[in-house]
């Protein structure tokens, strides 16, 4: 039994409480300390709250989960207030401090997470001119803060072969030596995605070795359910082997990317039939449930590329022309609307979940289009999710209401890039980027996510990022978007348990769910916004049992 402080049930008949009754890995009871305490045995453990708060544990309603025990052996070329950089040298230093400490062997590859060009003093992008006289002996992979491409030296281009003669893909990018065909340094998009199926990965017994130190990277912050938002198959062989062995503390929800689903059909489906888009008719049994703390919850399009990257797909120019200067810019999309449409024909004829990343309003028109072609509607109750949503337009907010879709919002970007998507999309439409009060009026339900690694696993950020929409230089982003406190915690936690089918287990503190719980030092709906940052997760627990306690 909790008592001694504040409960936030974020139920809606009953949205705060004083003292909670947790047993068998489930809640019990919830209500005054003197209801809760009269239900007490000789045997009940009384957890003394001294003023602290409980809240639901939260959802990470998009991430990529894969990353958390990677990045363990990355170097964070992150700048404020993620990393340290904020500049070409200090991105030069701090890989050489990293290696100096690691001291990878010669040919070995050196791999850091967090690049972004928006934020250096330089103004420009980096280069393999910059880092080839620092780093001759590895090949070296920085990969772009969007998730989207990296930058790689020429050692790098020389492993994954791309050189002068390489072509640009279509929807791709390979930024050239101004005056060659030289490939300069960044690769983005589906000149990217060869290389990012190919990365060198550690073995599973390695991944295996840093897996509880990777979860404590969401239970530290009161996270109890994880997202793993693009599965490919040889990390849904390792996320198989995990949750059977027990290492997994907390809940992971896959979503397979399609351009691995034919492989893993092959292995996992023994009826599959073998074309393009054709899925056995028992396939959506293996979603929805869990086994052994891992789901597969739906199947994971992409259909644009980053908002921050120049890579999205949108139904008007970029002020400032695209990311190789080109003039009258909307960006690509990743596929062609007719695949994208034959293949939600196939996962909604099989009745399988559709979770599209999708940023630009154009790549937002495509799913939308796909899902009325495949007849859907509002009354289906499928809860189809475009995840980012950023640049929605109000119509298309309608049409999620008209087919019953979810957008799962990214309103930290109105902080780390805000400044950027009102120089490169003008004041209105960067005012109504991850429009969540608007969402919220028309009657939608809604996440918040941080795309963990793409911004740190916070959620007391998401909350502020929705509440404040303020960005790095103070300017507010849309006043008429915040959203109050309670609205910002419901995304993390309630509505982000809606969105994947789990609300009746978790979101809210509330007799018969699971005792998802976060213990923090003070209440976040008491808190002014600007000091949310500030608190502090004293303890978290899954299904009753502590799963992180800080340290003291």
């Amino acid at each position: 039994m909790f008592r001694g402080g504040t409960v936030v049930t974020v139920e809606e008949g009953q949205p705060l409480a004083e003292a909670v009754a947790v047993g068998g890995g489930r809640i019990l009871a919830v209500g005054s300390e003197a209801e809760i305490m009269a239900l007490a045995s000789p045997g009940t453990e009384i957890v003394e709250l001294d003023g602290a708060t409980v809240l639901p544990g939260f959802i990470d309603a998009h991430g990529h989960f894969m990353n958390a025990p990677q990045i363990v052996g990355w170097v964070n070329v992150s700048s404020p207030p993620v990393g340290p950089v904020t500049s070409i040298p200090e991105i030069v230093t701090t890989i050489r401090a990293f290696m100096d400490e690691r001291r990878p062997a010669s040919g070995e590859w050196v791999i850091g997470y967090g690049y972004d060009p928006t934020v250096l003093s330089d103004g420009r992008e980096l280069t393999r001119d910059d880092l080839d006289p620092h780093f001759p002996d590895n090949p070296v992979m920085l990969i772009h803060v969007s998730g989207h491409g990296c930058v790689l030296n020429s050692a790098g281009f020389g492993i994954v072969g791309i050189d002068e003669n390489t072509p640009t893909p279509e929807g791709g990018v390979i930024l050239r030596k101004e005056g060659s065909n030289e490939p300069a340094g960044l690769v983005m998009e589906t000149a990217f995605l060869p290389i990012f199926a190919h990365m060198p990965q550690p073995s599973q017994e390695q991944l295996l070795g840093v897996l509880g130190d990777a979860q404590e990277i969401y239970t530290s912050h009161g996270v109890t359910t994880a997202q793993e938002g693009a599965t490919n198959k040889d990390d849904l062989e390792f996320l198989l082997r995990a949750a059977d062995e027990g290492h997994l503390v907390i809940d992971v929800v896959s979503l397979p990317i399609v351009f691995d689903v034919p492989a893993l059909l092959r292995e996992y489906a023994p009826d599959f039939r073998g074309g393009p888009m054709e899925l056995p008719d028992t396939a959506a049994q293996s979603f929805g449930r869990y086994r052994n703390r891992l789901k597969l919850a739906g199947i994971k399009l992409v259909l644009d590329g980053s908002p921050q990257g120049k890579t999205a797909f949108w139904s008007e120019p970029l002020l400032t022309g695209g990311p190789e200067g080109e003039e009258d810019y909307v960006g690509a999309p990743m596929v062609p609307p007719e695949m994208v449409t034959a293949a939600v024909a196939e996962f909604v004829d099989k009745g399988i979940q559709v979770f599209s990343h999708a940023n630009g309003d154009a790549a937002i028109d495509m799913i939308i289009d796909a899902l009325r072609a495949a007849g859907v509607t509002a009354a289906d109750g499928r809860r189809d999710c475009v995840i980012h949503s950023q640049f929605v337009r109000p119509d298309q907010l309608a049409a999620y209401a008209e087919l019953g879709m979810t957008p799962s919002f990214f309103t930290a970007h109105t902080f780390f890039w805000g400044d950027v998507h009102l120089e490169n999309t003008g004041p209105e439409r960067a005012a109504f980027i991850s429009p969540m009060a608007a969402a919220y009026e028309r009657g939608l339900r809604c996440s918040n996510h941080s795309d963990f690694s793409v911004t740190p696993m916070d959620p007391f950020l998401m909350m502020q990022s929705a509440m404040l929409r303020r960005s790095r230089s103070g300017v507010v982003l849309g006043p008429d978007q915040r959203v109050d406190a309670l609205t910002a915690l419901r995304s993390l936690t309630i509505d982000a348990a809606w969105q994947i089918f789990e609300d009746d287990t978790k979101g809210s503190i509330a007799p018969g769910k699971l005792a998802d719980l976060v213990i923090v030092d003070r209440n976040p709906l008491d808190v002014d916004p600007e000091q949310l940052l500030a608190l502090q997760v004293i303890e978290t627990f899954k299904e009753g049992e502590s799963v992180y306690r800080r340290p003291v």
